[in-house]
């Protein structure tokens, strides 16, 4: 009989994702404490964003961290090909973006999400 070492990385209650090393876990951990930061924040930008929307632009920020950074402090876009923008956080679908567009009506003086 084999004995495995599982690390689980749980929020709320809800297991996220599980890893071999504590390594990987902690990183997973630390990224998704990012993107609960960046959603808080962008909470208090004068955005017209539902929840979703700020969870899943959170989430993006905080994958793509090493890019972010590299624009702040140059004002230009990675050439890396490892800056590329991760693929793991889809946008809304249209159907989604339809929803919450019926949902919120702009409001004066506030900046509308794309």
């Amino acid at each position: 009989m084999a004995v495995e070492i599982k690390y689980v990385v749980v929020r709320k209650g809800e297991e996220k994702m599980t890893f071999a090393s504590k390594k990987e876990a902690d990183a997973y951990d630390k990224m998704l404490d990012m993107a609960e930061v960046f959603c808080d924040w962008l909470s208090a930008a004068p955005l017209d964003m539902v929840e979703n929307q700020r969870e899943a632009l959170g989430m993006f920020l905080s994958e793509n961290k090493d890019a972010v950074q590299h624009i702040l402090r140059t004002s230009k876009m990675p050439e890396a090909e490892s800056s590329r923008p991760v693929a793991s956080v889809a946008a809304l679908t249209a159907e989604d973006a339809d929803a919450d567009a019926e949902e919120k009506k702009p409001k004066a003086g506030r900046i509308k999400a794309a």
